[in-house]
């Protein structure tokens, strides 16, 4: 069976080109823009875009990968170019000129009018993730003297060129922001009403700066249920909105980055499949390189204990384990406490609340996971009859209690002190978290082996 980019490919050699158009009239831009994307032919999918309907193409445009983006862009002549950018939003446009090659931004603002031209400069020259960076103009907005009937009236008119319109925006004289008011209140309100009567103000009046962190943006959406949020200058007038698609893909980009981070990646803007090797080698290798230094201890510790190791059966072989259970309870820990911070479930000054909680749980933890490795190793003994001593295995349990009991304490803790110092919580998971933890967990183990060991309660 044929696919259809099987289909189509055949109907463009054969030149049915109405028929072609017609297929995509009915479909969704997000899935035309899927489609383009999977015809491996730079040609094809120029001919593909040419073909779509003037009222459709630059909404596309906006949802195609920016090669792909880039290649129809240095295809098509400078009319058609000059259209496509007249029609697109202007935060999609900006999305799109931060992706391309210089060259290829150059062209494009060539051919936009001076309006969008200046638009676009003010909006590169945001600080990247910052708020003012991802958001558009295309608005509702209107004086909060306005009645009813008036702002209908000009929704009417302009709401084509919107790119929404369920929340309108209030201004004063000065353009600053002073209310809003949802559509589906301003329908059902009778026409002679001023809007400064009906509209959401003081309290209830959410907004953010340009210069504001996009993830303080997607939290602030969240936290409200919010569709758009409007942006304000210095000045706090109103200049533009981020609406709910741009906040759906700050939220994958930010957890995407964080997942990076956890995993010790520097973050990557690009796709899997397209990225290069070399770019690969450079997200990984600094992290890497770090790790191994880190490692450098561990290494150290076993070496300084190396001699009393080797008089008891038994103690070296159990090193992997308690490393590895010290290693999973802190991740387990970090995990749920970078999660938190992110979500702002967790403040900085719960600190001591959470260092209280983990520790209940680690007691707990620690305790079952004591008593499960007893009876393992005692098992393990009578199945093998390895001549380790009862004493040891009291030594094995009681390490990885105090292991368990220390690794979520680290776990919970750094992920905050990275918080106070303004880094990523991320940062101190995963990886991190487990080299900390290794070296640490080796101390306790080889301090009560030691001290069994001096005090003759095993002997080898």
């Amino acid at each position: 069976m044929e696919t259809m980019v099987e289909i189509i490919s055949r109907m463009l050699a054969n030149n049915k080109f109405s028929a072609i158009k017609e297929m995509l009239s009915e479909m969704n831009v997000v899935d035309i823009a899927s489609l383009m994307e999977e015809f491996e032919s730079e040609e094809q999918q120029v001919r593909l875009f040419r073909l779509l309907p003037k009222s459709s193409s630059a909404d596309v445009f906006s949802y195609l990968d920016s090669e792909i983006q880039s290649n129809i862009v240095s295809a098509i002549t400078n009319k058609e170019l000059a259209s496509l950018v007249e029609d697109m939003f202007i935060d999609d446009a900006v999305d799109f000129l931060e992706e391309v090659p210089a060259n290829v931004v150059t062209r494009v603002l060539a051919q936009a009018d001076s309006e969008t031209r200046n638009l676009i400069n003010r909006f590169l020259q945001y600080p990247e993730n910052s708020a003012g960076s991802i958001m558009t103009i295309e608005m509702v907005s209107f004086p909060e003297t306005y009645t009813v009937k008036q702002a209908i009236a000009q929704i009417r008119a302009t709401a084509l060129d919107k790119e929404t319109i369920y929340t309108c925006y209030c201004t004063d004289g000065k353009r600053k922001l002073v209310g809003t008011v949802p559509l589906r209140r301003l329908i059902v309100t009778p026409e002679d009403t001023l809007v400064r009567e009906i509209m959401y103000d003081d309290e209830q009046l959410i907004f953010v700066n340009t210069m504001d962190d996009q993830e303080e943006v997607a939290n602030i959406a969240k936290k409200y249920d919010l569709l758009s949020v409007p942006v304000v200058d210095k000045e706090n007038r109103l200049v533009g909105i981020i609406t709910i698609d741009d906040i759906v893909d700050v939220i994958e980009e930010e957890t995407t980055e964080d997942f990076e981070k956890m995993a010790s990646l520097l973050p990557s803007e690009d796709e899997y499949l397209k990225t290069g090797v070399f770019s690969m080698f450079k997200n990984r290798i600094l992290w890497l390189l770090v790790l191994m230094f880190l490692a450098t201890f561990t290494s150290q510790i076993i070496e300084g204990f190396e001699g009393k190791l080797s008089l008891v059966v038994g103690l070296t072989a159990a090193i992997p384990m308690i490393m590895g259970t010290g290693g999973n309870c802190g991740n387990q820990t970090s995990t749920l406490i970078i999660r938190g911070l992110a979500l702002g479930d967790i403040q900085i000054r719960d600190y001591f609340r959470v260092l209280w909680k983990e520790i209940r749980v680690a007691l707990l933890c620690g305790v079952v996971l004591a008593v499960a490795n007893y009876g393992r190793m005692w098992a393990t003994k009578l199945i093998t009859g390895s001549e380790i001593e009862s004493s040891t295995f009291i030594v094995v349990s009681l390490a990885m209690a105090c292991a368990v009991i220390v690794a979520k304490a680290i776990g919970c803790s750094l992920p905050i002190l990275a918080k106070v110092m303004r880094l990523d919580p991320a940062l101190m998971a995963g990886p991190m978290i487990t080299t900390i933890v290794d070296a640490l967990t080796l101390v306790i183990y080889f301090a009560i082996a030691t001290v069994f060991i001096n005090q003759g309660i095993i002997t080898g």
